[in-house]
């Protein structure tokens, strides 16, 4: 069975950038694994941290089974992800061995989260490291229009029927509401924007870094 990769800084990362092509890709009988850096506990202050952990983890679970995913969680603090890595880098290394995804996705290096842009570079990083052969594609979530990824090439995905798959795994995020309430014009926009470039309703664009 073919495996696609999406590594991921937070948990609803991979619904909100490519929730329409991981269901479209489950549908065709792939195996989409995630693997998320952090559970995001520093969005809820008012929650102790293993509250926040375990509600995380429950929504993610949720979204995942709406579009077919799998997510593995790592325990990273946010903000830290550059010195905290190490102490995670043999088991990455171990999924990309193991598993030998044919596609990597993460997050864009023109994303101004910097949590995003951290994991961007380690994803680079590790799988230089890993040797293995793949195709590296990035994602976009808080940059919704590039600057300079035009010269890139570009993979478009048409999610017209996966897309009310996707809507309904991000309302699992209740825990996030004002977050998506901010990102949800710009998620639309750009999915009918990317519809329109391939002559479809809805579609994810994605591109080519490896």
């Amino acid at each position: 069975m073919e495996t696609i990769l999406f590594i991921c800084a937070h948990s609803d990362d991979h619904i909100i950038g490519a929730g329409g092509t991981i269901a479209k890709y489950v549908a065709e009988g792939k195996r989409v694994l995630v693997l998320i850096f952090s559970y995001g506990e520093r969005t809820h202050p008012w929650l102790k941290a293993d509250v926040a952990k375990s509600l995380r983890a429950q929504e993610t679970k949720e979204a995942d089974a709406l579009i077919g995913s799998s997510s593995r969680f790592f325990d990273l603090r946010e903000g830290h992800y550059p010195e905290e890595f190490p102490s995670i880098r043999d088991d990455v290394l171990d999924v990309l061995k193991k598993e030998k995804p044919s596609r990597v996705f993460a997050h864009s290096s023109e994303d101004p989260h910097p949590d995003h842009q951290a994991c961007y570079k380690i994803t680079r990083d590790v799988l230089k490291a890993s040797k293995i052969k793949t195709e590296l594609y990035a994602f976009s979530i808080w940059n919704p229009f590039s600057l300079h990824k035009n010269s890139l090439p570009s993979m478009y995905v048409d999610i017209t029927e996966t897309h009310k798959q996707k809507v309904k795994a991000l309302h699992s995020f209740r825990s996030q509401w004002v977050a998506l309430l901010i990102l949800f014009g710009s998620i639309f926009t750009r999915e009918i924007k990317n519809g329109l470039h391939i002559g479809v309703r809805y579609a994810e664009r994605f591109y080519r870094l490896l």
